[in-house]
């Protein structure tokens, strides 16, 4: 590889973790270029190097730049992909089919059209790209202060999950490669709609034990249509399942074990989301989780609550009796 100050990282979207990757990735001392559609964001990080809208108390290096064209971050070495992915085939209808470095997904959320990130990216730059998944338990906060994680580079190219554990691994972050890109992808997308499921139980004050049942119970859930849709059964219980289940569910920094918490203490859906000021990948999710898993025939109880408590069909305590009531059957079938 080129030196580090020689090699350019785009990063699209410009939010909690998109702002997080970009001051990681400038203290690794490589060129970053960052867009977000939002012009407040562009203007504040060029003229005083802050992201008005998140971390705005933390000052971003020099090496950091912003622009409003996609034309300008593609022409980068790897690009990082951070919108919400309700807007990933927009950004895509505009990048440069002709891109000739890394896509790397950091985004945990399906498209409108129920695809993965990177099954969007593929079908875009066909098998030209080169293209890979992070993922695993790390907060925006943690990354950005300098804490220590442990995320997995997946891609079905080997030597392009190196690639890219090699460009961003550090004393700071621990990465680790997988070949199971659809795994890695689906923990990181379907734990958000479990996290909402531990939100609404503390949110009811149900207690450490039913929010342990929730997790546990919810993770047999994601692995059973992850594994449907084409994952290996171990990538669930790695970092990027897991791992990221674990801190999502369970953690007060969580969106979506937030928007989970508050629904259980009876605040309307519509307010949550306008008071929230950035995206809760799970509310989304959660639809697509359980009409992807009616396709494939898997019963999913506790996405199918969270989905009919979003839908204002239950209320949360309904929801719990409608669970625990269910008949008795085998842990593990």
């Amino acid at each position: 590889m080129a030196s580090k100050k020689e090699v350019a990282i785009g990063v699209v979207g410009l939010g909690q973790w998109g702002t997080a990757l970009a001051y990681y990735c400038s203290s690794l001392e490589y060129q970053v270029l960052g867009w977000d559609r939002d012009k407040n964001i562009i203007k504040g990080i060029n003229s005083d190097g802050r992201n008005p809208k998140c971390f705005s108390q933390t000052k971003l290096p020099s090496s950091v730049k912003a622009v409003s064209s996609l034309e300008d971050v593609f022409q980068c070495n790897y690009v990082i992909l951070t919108v919400a992915s309700s807007g990933l085939p927009e950004v895509l209808s505009k990048a440069n089919p002709s891109f000739a470095g890394v896509i790397i997904s950091g985004i945990k959320g399906l498209t409108p059209a129920l695809k993965t990130p990177l099954e969007s990216v593929r079908e875009k730059f066909r098998e030209r790209v080169k293209a890979a998944v992070i993922s695993g338990p790390s907060f925006a906060k943690d990354v950005i202060a300098g804490n220590p994680c442990g995320l997995v580079a997946a891609s079905r190219d080997k030597k392009v999950s190196e690639e890219v554990a090699d460009v961003l691994a550090s004393d700071r972050m621990r990465l680790y490669i997988s070949s199971d890109e659809v795994g890695v992808e689906y923990g990181g997308i379907f734990k958000n709609v479990i996290a909402l499921a531990a939100g609404i139980s503390d949110g009811l004050n149900m207690g450490d034990s039913a929010r342990a049942g929730v997790i546990t119970r919810g993770l047999a859930e994601i692995q059973r249509l992850a594994v449907a849709l084409g994952a290996k059964s171990d990538t669930l219980f790695g970092l990027s399942g897991l791992g990221d289940l674990v801190m999502t569910a369970s953690c007060d920094t969580s969106r979506n074990r937030t928007v989970g918490l508050r629904l259980g203490r009876g605040e309307k859906l519509e307010d949550i989301l306008a008071s929230l000021g950035s995206t809760a990948e799970g509310v989304r999710t959660a639809h697509i989780a359980l009409k992807l898993g009616e396709r494939k025939g898997i019963e999913l109880p506790i996405t199918k609550a969270v989905v009919d408590i979003l839908d204002k069909k239950i209320t949360p305590k309904e929801a719990v009796n409608l669970l625990i009531s269910r008949p008795v059957k085998e842990e593990f079938e």
